[in-house]
């Protein structure tokens, strides 16, 4: 997050600057919480004693369902935290002016000085009676297509805003919410590429790289993974079991991926694909570990389902090393950032003599020979490998 600007003190405002520098100078600032910041101190500058403000924005993530940006007097940063899907159903969010303006109200205007016998119940407006805070307003703000947010200031002066204070505060908030749309539809193009393309790919998409056919070779350790009997699952289980079991043995698999510093570009059915690019320190170690604790932690998700009586669920991965071709592939318009190459039919290859050789892990001699000298593997030995002339070295591991 980018600091704020300084703001000199001397220097005099009228609403009007705020509302130009809101429209013209903060256009090539990238993020919405440093804008947020930077308006309520210049606020502050024109005389409208703003001393707590918050935005509350909606976004589709598949693990948030929005956010809340604080700034508070004294902040040159706004505060930004997440919040999960579950919010909604927690005392913070039931019954707060948040989910009143989310529920219709067209404005919530509360006197803190008053007996809080005689005013609204939550735990947030005794909160700001706490901090000294007398005066609170809450209005919707609107993006496109009738998405609803919210935004709210607070004051500490005697009496809380004047008439003028809140006309100058409402002038800015339909201008608030252009500028806060088109950062919050910048993230969540973002967040949607890191979601079903991958970061790595999501960046690259995002720099440019959309045409038919463009891409680049990458030298990268290759990991596929497919999970064994899933046919026999899927027809004789309720649906939503399935994909309840699908997502957690995609959790199991995944997140050790991502935290050891790989890059899931495809699930296939139940299968997935990820690289651990080699220019990364430690790529073929580091897929090593996440496979170790992937396998740790589809124990765990079986015995979480052995309680409901479900069968244990089995896996393959094949674990290969070389060039691939990383970049665009499909028709011409509907196109698919993937790896394909020789490599990665050799990783699919070993994957599916899992199963075959008994051994749920699988890794080529030219993976190996990067990581023997640190990890303890099965030499399983020479081994005809579908599509391949001559029969290839393979290993086990057992993590």
């Amino acid at each position: 997050m980018n600091a704020p600007p300084n703001i000199d003190p001397s220097t005099a405002y009228s609403d009007s600057d705020v509302l130009h520098w809101l429209t013209n100078d903060a256009r090539d600032e990238r993020f919405i919480d440093n804008i947020f910041a930077q308006m309520c101190l210049r606020l502050q500058r024109v005389g409208i004693p703003v001393k707590r403000a918050t935005l509350h924005v909606q976004i589709q993530h598949p693990q948030w369902l929005g956010a809340k940006i604080l700034w508070a007097d004294g902040m040159h940063e706004a505060e930004l935290m997440r919040v999960d899907h579950e919010a909604r159903g927690r005392s913070e969010y039931i019954g707060s002016p948040v989910s009143e303006i989310h529920d219709g109200a067209e404005e919530l205007r509360e006197n803190l000085t008053r007996d809080p016998a005689l005013g609204r119940k939550h735990a947030v407006y005794d909160e700001m009676r706490g901090q000294g805070l007398t005066d609170y307003v809450a209005w919707p703000m609107y993006h496109t297509q009738g998405k609803r947010h919210v935004v709210t200031f607070a004051t500490d002066r005697p009496g809380g805003f004047d008439d003028a204070q809140i006309a100058s505060l409402l002038k800015l908030v339909p201008i608030l919410a252009l500028v806060s749309e088109i950062r919050v539809k910048n993230r969540l193009a973002r967040t949607l590429l890191e979601t079903y393309v991958g970061t790595h790919a999501g960046e690259l998409i995002l720099a440019g790289a959309t045409r038919r056919g463009t891409g680049t070779t990458v030298r990268a350790a290759i990991m596929i993974c497919d999970l064994r009997g899933f046919t026999q699952i899927s027809d004789n289980w309720p649906r939503d079991d399935v994909i309840d079991l699908l997502n957690g043995y995609f959790d199991a698999m995944s997140e050790p991926i991502a935290r050891h510093g790989g890059e899931i570009l495809k699930f296939i059915g139940d299968g997935l694909l990820a690289i651990f690019p080699l220019d990364q320190p430690n790529a073929c170690a580091n897929l090593l570990h996440a496979v170790t604790e992937a396998r740790q932690a589809m124990i765990a998700l079986n015995e979480k389902n052995n309680e409901t009586g479900a069968a244990p669920l089995k896996y393959g991965i094949g674990v290969h090393v070389g060039d691939v071709m990383y970049g665009n592939i499909g028709s011409s318009t509907r196109l698919d950032f993937t790896v394909i190459g020789p490599a990665v039919n050799m990783a699919s290859r070993l994957e599916a003599l899992t199963k075959q050789l008994g051994k749920p892990v699988l890794l080529s001699q030219a993976f190996a020979d990067l990581v023997k000298s640190d990890f303890d593997l099965e030499r399983v030995g020479e081994t005809p490998v579908r599509g391949f002339n001559d029969p290839i070295e393979l290993f086990a591991y057992h993590g």
